[in-house]
């Protein structure tokens, strides 16, 4: 049976908007559900934790359906990184090509070195919750009664508004 998995993805360097179409092409490769990938629309957010001067990023979250374990999703998720020409060793929010996070796997709970679903700062970061909130409103992760959209509503960052770009994804990956 296939698992849920959210993705977050994220572009400030380059094209962005054909970077993350990249991703999400790549993504939607991996999809093996009966329904259709969910794809938020995309917006751009300004620099969270970054040094100064770092350029605004493009985010978006969709949703794929996948027989891969969570451990083999995350392995597909770097190489497409790495396709996309992210450097593996860089320092931590330094500018980059893509980001490709794992966000949630069904009611998966997993801490490792490598790996943390949820994604341990999902809650806090409004350039997630949001484009989450626009596929997946009703979402509770493991452990959590609120829904996704009731984190975001009741957010508390000191983060801008963000900028919506694009409607979705979805009419770009194949």
């Amino acid at each position: 049976m296939p698992t849920r998995y959210g993705i977050a993805l994220g572009s400030n360097l380059g094209d962005r908007l054909t970077n993350l179409r990249e991703a999400c092409a790549r993504l939607w490769a991996l999809h093996s559900g009966s329904g259709a990938p969910l794809a938020s629309p995309v917006y751009e957010t300004d620099p969270v934790d970054c040094e100064p001067g770092t350029e605004a990023f493009l985010n978006a979250v969709v949703e794929i359906e996948s027989a891969l374990e969570p451990a083999g999703l995350i392995a597909e998720t770097q190489k497409i990184e790495q396709e996309l020409r992210r450097p593996s060793r860089r320092p931590r929010n330094a500018p980059r090509t893509i980001d490709v996070d794992i966000l949630y796997a069904d009611d998966f709970v997993i801490e490792t070195e490598d790996l943390q679903i949820p994604h341990p700062r999902l809650r806090e970061r409004r350039f997630v919750l949001r484009p989450l909130a626009d596929i997946r409103p009703d979402l509770r992760l493991p452990g959590e009664t609120r829904t996704i959209e009731h984190i975001l509503n009741n957010l508390q960052s000191p983060e801008p508004p963000l900028r919506t770009i694009s409607q979705s994804l979805i009419n770009s990956a194949p």
